[in-house]
């Protein structure tokens, strides 16, 4: 490492956020740090200003300093090729728990700018990078391209209209390859925009680029994909599969322990209730986060209810957390686990909470952040991991479609090894 350099640039809802440049002598690697809305509270911390006279606060100058002039002359001069003794060093320095010192997004910025340049040094594609040098857990043996949950319709706090659950997904299984399910995607989201046209509701996008139309209820959102997708030419239940991302959390009150869903006050037993009903009437695949991220109890209740007929996935219950996915493991609290980057704060950090999930035989999902950037490191993870999942959004919004063509990429870089994973 000759050189390292971070500077403040915005992500996709216009904040600020970070980027890093790790150079050698040939080559220079570049990673660009995304940010959640609706995020775990155990989650490693975004290191903000909070000064209220730039960007209202959020702008990260301090981070930047952090990288420019605490990191980066303590990294400079290591081999480009030690990614797991840079982030322990970066981890060490913090010192902290939550890397609330020098910031998960400084660390983070490093660590994905890091792997970056030494897939340019090795002269290999990153995804083949991290899995043949940087021996990340692998859940399949051969290179496989993942199945998109695509978000075609925001809600919660990625948007601003009166849905509970915060995105409704619709997840191709077409037998064939990685492009086709793309293209079956994009056809029902397109088809989708002429649909909610016709009901004359508003077909402007939310934070992850899905429609956020002021539907009345989570049901009228289901109705309205199941009528694109058959408007689409394809059949749901077959080809086609539903996913949720509720993200309870948000419609969760603590002093009450009760949820607010669809107008009405559930306790946790009658939410679970209600997700078996939604799962006997529509062909959901998985349900994110159905509870908040402190019922405990819940989420074990749910596991057994409906965890043999769909993914429950954990989002801001693990926060891609070694730790405390260990715990969940244990207390089995779900089947599945969302992977963000950014919520640990280092590649390192992320291999070893995704052997954990493999080793148990969950299933992972690699997962963006509402607050997106063109970086599209989580094509590559998601290739070179073999996970399966990859949730990056919808098909509009250019922080969004560039995971999705570097997907395409990689597909035609394999070529006839290409496989294209099937959920079931």
């Amino acid at each position: 490492i000759e050189a390292v350099h971070a500077r403040q640039i915005l992500d996709s809802r216009g904040n600020p956020t970070i980027e890093v440049d790790v150079s050698t002598k040939d080559v220079m690697g570049r990673a660009a740090i995304p940010s959640g809305a609706s995020t775990g509270s155990r989650e490693a911390i975004e290191l903000r200003d909070g000064d209220a006279s730039l960007f209202m606060g959020k702008s990260v100058y301090k981070a930047v300093q952090n990288i420019n002039d605490i990191i980066a002359p303590k990294i400079i001069g290591m081999s480009v090729f030690d990614q797991e003794k840079v982030d322990s060093l970066m981890i060490e320095m913090d010192g902290s728990e939550n890397k609330s010192s020098l910031g998960a997004n400084a660390l983070l910025g490093v660590s994905l700018a890091l792997a970056q340049a030494g897939s340019k040094e090795k002269k290999k594609p990153l995804y083949r990078y991290l899995k043949e040098d940087l021996n990340c857990p692998v859940d399949q043996s051969e290179f496989t391209l993942p199945a998109p949950l695509m978000n075609i319709i925001n809600g919660g706090e990625h948007a601003s209209n009166s849905l509970d659950i915060q995105e409704f997904m619709i997840v191709p299984r077409i037998e064939k390859s990685f492009s086709e399910n793309l293209r079956a995607g994009v056809e029902i989201f397109h088809h989708l925009k002429k649909v909610l046209n016709k009901k004359g509701y508003s077909t402007n996008v939310g934070d992850e680029g899905g429609f956020a139309p002021d539907l009345k209820t989570n049901e009228e959102a289901l109705d309205t994909i199941l009528e694109a997708i058959e408007s689409a030419g394809y059949k749901a239940g077959e080809e086609i599969f539903l996913s949720l991302d509720c993200a309870a959390s948000e419609f969760y009150n603590v002093d009450r322990q009760k949820y607010q869903m669809n107008g009405q006050e559930l306790t946790t037993d009658e939410l679970v209730q209600y997700y078996e009903d939604l799962i006997q009437k529509y062909p959901i695949y998985s349900i994110e986060d159905g509870l908040a991220e402190k019922d405990f109890s819940g989420w074990i209740k749910m596991n057994e209810a409906i965890g043999d007929r769909v993914l429950i996935i954990g989002d801001d219950l693990f926060v891609t957390n070694e730790k405390i996915l260990a715990v969940g493991i244990k207390e089995k609290q779900a089947n599945s686990i969302l992977v963000k980057v950014n919520q640990i704060g280092t590649l390192t950090e992320t291999f070893k909470t995704l052997k954990l999930a493999f080793e148990n035989k969950m299933k992972a999902v690699i997962s963006h952040r509402s607050g997106e950037t063109a970086d599209s490191f989580i094509a590559d993870l998601a290739v070179a991991t073999g996970a399966g999942h990859i949730k990056t959004g919808s098909s509009s919004r250019t922080d969004r479609v560039e995971k999705y063509n570097q997907l395409i990429r990689i597909e035609e870089n394999l070529g006839n090894k290409a496989r294209y994973f099937n959920i079931k």
